[in-house]
């Protein structure tokens, strides 16, 4: 009986299976390392997991699937077809935009529908949406085609390229720069509101954001049929194929550093595994005021983390119903009475207002297997103050969760409590104590300007030679397309293996 042959490749470790996470080890495994993926849950996928109760199957987190192509390439890297594994299917609209007077924005890629939605608005902004179109297509073409997967570890990029990104009016807004093409306000704040989507207040995140439009229109909004764990199902499988290793409930309590360079990390039940590199995709405040809490550092210290912005969070109620509302879409964005009043609850006030603005998923629209025959699948989410508001969610949540039911069922779900038939929470707390995310933040740092490209923390350490990051917190930042961006970045920072690669062992 012979052994089973050595695998003698450097051995990278990634700490998180969220999507950052998974596309860094396809890569790593496509560079020729032996990649151990560690996650402390049960299932891959961070923010991506999957619930799956009373015959129903929730995603946890993101739903929203923009710029396929970041998906599809990682497939490419193995070889591989993405179709022959996940499903995307195309939405068209988008997703509808329900005003608080029961008004709809039907939002979609299609450019004369468009403006035929905004003539319906406010003829008069027709043409502002069309220089609006323009200005997003400039500001893609700089910060995210030419700039989201370069390294700004060195303050020469930010000195290279801040030119541009002043003349594109980063220094300014999202609200303001939306602002300045429309005048009605409803308007104003169907095309202001994509930072939300990411973490941040429009009225104070950078207008490079504005891409958001025209990256939506080039790509679409996919949904993965099956859910989006298929997604997360597929990059394990990658993985897998290339002779890495994905260990849930693997917890990992510190970044081992010896002369200033990671030698690999140790677990909370005290295993220790060695590596060359360690990738991080755990929450960066995180990442360096816990795995490297012990490890002195000249940046990222615990002043500066405590100092630091933080996104906001989320309240997520997941519910199934026994029966089907055919007339709600896949995607609808809620608008309260409120805009910039609530906004400024959140992000400034720290403050749980009775009032809200909601997205409301319902994936059944589109896949019907997500639930059982006659029923429907649901999460609504709201985005609420992080953990430093001081709210007690332990009492708020239940209230919260009534207040929504009772908002729901006044406006697009009549009937709600009787159809209930499963539910389950997810606060802000679930973000600290679950996801391990500093102050519940569901988004890490927020997306202001000054904790943007070089002012966000780095994907190659300032701190301990060996390590990267990626992920929500890193360059170039939150949603689906900036953390596949971040693993994208490693490509520029993390050389092949040299000689021939062999996997498995």
């Amino acid at each position: 009986m012979s052994d089973s042959p050595v695998d003698h490749r450097p051995h990278a470790i990634v700490i998180g299976s969220g999507f950052g996470g998974l596309a860094a080890a396809v890569r790593l495994g496509a560079k020729g390392y032996r990649v151990t993926v560690l996650e402390a849950l049960d299932a891959p996928g961070g923010r991506a997991y999957v619930f799956r109760q009373d015959g129903f199957t929730f995603d946890a987190g993101p739903t929203i699937v923009t710029a396929p192509y970041l998906f599809e390439e990682l497939w490419t890297l193995c070889g591989r077809r993405m179709a022959d594994d996940v499903e995307l299917r195309s939405l068209d609209p988008f997703y509808n935009i329900r005003f608080d007077d029961g008004e709809v924005f039907t939002y979609s890629g299609d450019q004369d529908r468009m403006r035929a939605e905004v003539a319906r608005f406010e003829p008069g902004d027709v043409a502002g949406f069309d220089r609006f179109m323009l200005a997003s297509h400039e500001i893609y073409r700089t910060a995210f085609e030419k700039l989201a997967d370069h390294p700004f570890h060195e303050a020469w990029t930010l000195l290279r390229e801040g030119v541009d990104l002043v003349r594109l009016g980063g220094l300014t807004s999202v609200y303001s720069k939306v602002s300045s093409f429309f005048r009605n306000e409803k308007l104003r704040t169907v095309f202001s509101f994509h930072p939300l989507l990411i973490g941040g207040n429009p009225f104070t995140t950078t207008s490079f954001y504005c891409l958001i439009a025209h990256l939506e229109r080039t790509f679409g909004v996919h949904f993965a049929v099956g859910g989006t764990g298929r997604l997360v199902a597929g990059l394990v499988g990658l993985i897998d194929g290339q002779g890495g290793r994905l260990r849930c409930n693997a917890q990992v309590d510190a970044i081992l550093v010896e002369d200033g360079r990671t030698t690999g990390v140790r677990l909370t039940g005290g295993e220790q595994i060695r590596a060359d590199i360690v990738v991080s995709n755990a929450d960066v405040a995180w990442t360096y005021g816990h795995l490297l809490g012990h490890h002195k550092r000249r940046r990222w210290t615990d002043r500066k983390l405590a100092r630091a912005k933080y996104s906001m969070s989320l309240f997520v109620w997941y519910f199934g119903t026994n029966r089907r509302y055919d007339d709600v879409y896949h995607h609808t964005i809620m608008m309260g009475p409120r805009y910039r009043e609530l906004l400024g609850d959140i992000f400034l006030r720290k403050h749980l207002s009775d009032d809200f603005s909601l997205y409301l998923h319902r994936p059944s629209a589109s896949d019907p297997s997500l639930a059982p025959a006659g029923c429907d699948a649901f999460y609504v989410l709201s985005p609420v103050p992080h953990l430093g508001s001081g709210i007690d969610w332990r009492e708020r949540a239940e209230p919260y969760r009534r207040l929504i039911q009772q908002y729901l069922e006044s406006t697009l779900l009549p009937g709600l409590g009787e159809a209930l038939v499963t539910q389950r929470m997810m606060t802000p707390l679930d973000f600290r104590d679950r996801l391990l995310s500093v102050n519940g933040a569901a988004f890490a740092l927020e997306p202001q300007l000054l904790q943007s490209a070089y002012f966000r923390p780095h994907n190659k350490s300032e701190e301990v030679r060996g390590l990267y990051l990626v992920g929500a917190g890193t360059h170039p930042g939150a949603g689906m397309p900036g953390v596949l961006c971040s693993a994208r970045v490693l490509d520029k920072l993390i050389p092949s293996v040299a000689g021939p690669v062999v996997p498995g062992g």
